[in-house]
């Protein structure tokens, strides 16, 4: 007696820009097989496209109207969610392991358990490193994840109704001056200007953001005419912008330089410096970079186990002919979904070699609200190396994020929520006020 062959089960951890596309893209193709299993495990609800929190974290969009649910992109995609953190994995069993689940008043929901797995892809993303800075993750808020952002905003909030009442004074420090304590930074500013609008008079007096980095200049990875223009236009908006400024230290008053210098903040940020989360360095043996990333080969396979593959922010590969790996970038961690998405399915069900990856680098944006944006174009022909200012890069910036909603939910889909957003930026307030 003959059966069907039982589906090759794929476990996906982490539901970021490269691992919801992946999870997605493969359970539509699934429909078409009957072959896979695909299963996304992340510990929170809901995806965000990661370079938008900046703007969650200042409520300068709606959080309910950016995220995916996870459950309702399982139903309309045809994979399976499985909430839990990973915390344990066996590559002899071929099982990883799943952290309990609690609820906010400390009631167990979910307790750990083991997920078993045909083929594991980890694209748990990343966070920013304090270095072991004395103070900061006592002290400073972070926006690496939606939670995160979310909780950063609530606190905002709060701080400027005590600056309305109480007339007192809201310092917020960020420390990083790459893209996301730039955006950041100028993203709090058009908060700020916002609620003026909607009669908080007088409370750009009692607010200030001051953006400290350790380098010579803003933007490192950008050409130093972007950064020399993105400071000055920071500075026109009133942001105090400190380079080759060294945090030493964080304490409850603020930011204590390594020059003995003291910067005081009431509401401080961390958004300087990028690592994947400690525990990947304890993962059965996997091998992984100084960062924590785990180090996979250039087909994506990890050094240790071929069955497992990492990408996007976690991931460190370094190319033929480079010196350094890949930047963990939303760019990067989108190219290397669609190089599994194309062809993993044909390793994992029919033993096929997966080519290695290449990487083409298509410039980088860096957007200041609604003041403005700079972009600078990677491996365009004879536009190699062009820089491009002002509502042209503000709408690549744009283009960049409806792309990724499109590849999550087609075309069709996609171009709705874009309606959608048009319609309630139209219709509701320009920052979030509930």
């Amino acid at each position: 007696m003959s059966g069907k062959p039982p589906s090759h089960r794929l476990v996906i951890v982490g539901g970021g820009v490269a691992g919801l596309e992946i999870t997605s893209t493969l359970a539509r193709q699934r429909r078409l097989r009957g072959a896979l299993d695909v299963i996304l495990v992340d510990s929170d609800s809901a995806h965000v496209w990661k370079p938008m929190l900046h703007t969650i974290a200042a409520g300068t969009s709606d959080i309910s109207q950016q995220q995916t649910a996870f459950l309702a992109q399982a139903r309309q995609a045809g994979f399976t969610f499985q909430p839990g953190a990973l915390e344990g994995l066996n590559r002899t069993t071929r099982e990883i392991r799943l952290a309990p689940l609690y609820a906010p008043d400390g009631r167990l929901l979910i307790p750990a358990r083991e997920l078993s797995y045909d083929t594991l892809v980890i694209a748990i993303g990343s966070e920013a490193n304090d270095f072991g800075t004395p103070g900061a993750a006592e002290h400073c808020y972070r926006i690496d994840s939606r939670q995160q952002a979310d909780a950063f905003h609530d606190e905002v909030r709060l701080r400027l109704l005590q600056c309305l009442s109480q007339q007192s004074k809201l310092r917020i420090g960020i420390v990083g001056g790459g893209a996301t304590g730039v955006e950041l930074a100028a993203e709090l500013v058009q908060l700020v200007e916002s609620s003026v609008g909607y009669g908080a008079h007088g409370l750009r007096e009692h607010v200030t953001v001051t953006l400290v980095e350790s380098g010579p200049r803003l933007l490192a990875a950008f050409p130093e005419d972007i950064s020399a223009a993105t400071r000055t236009r920071l500075e026109a908006l009133g942001i105090r912008v400190l380079t080759e400024a060294f945090v030493g230290a964080v304490d409850a008053e603020g930011f204590v330089l390594k020059s003995g210098e003291r910067i005081p903040v009431s509401l401080p940020v961390w958004a300087a410096g990028v690592k994947a989360p400690d525990f990947l360095t304890r993962l059965d043996g996997l091998a992984t970079s100084p960062n924590n990333q785990l180090v996979v080969q250039p087909s994506l396979q990890t050094t240790n186990d071929p069955r497992i593959y990492a990408v996007g922010d976690c991931a460190s590969l370094t190319l033929p002919g480079m010196q350094r790996p890949l930047g963990p970038t939303a760019q990067v961690a989108h190219q290397q979904a669609q190089h599994l998405i194309r062809y993993l399915p044909g390793a994992m069900l029919q033993g096929k070699p997966i080519p290695d990856f290449k990487n083409r680098n298509f410039g980088a944006v860096v957007s200041l609200g609604e003041y403005d944006a700079f972009a600078s174009l990677g491996q365009f022909g004879f536009l190699e190396g062009t820089t491009i200012q002002g509502r042209l890069a503000q709408l690549s910036h744009v283009m960049l994020y409806r792309s990724h909603q499109a590849r999550l939910h087609g075309f069709w889909r996609g171009s709705l929520l874009w309606l959608v957003d048009y319609i309630n930026q139209r219709l509701r307030g320009s920052i979030r006020l509930d």
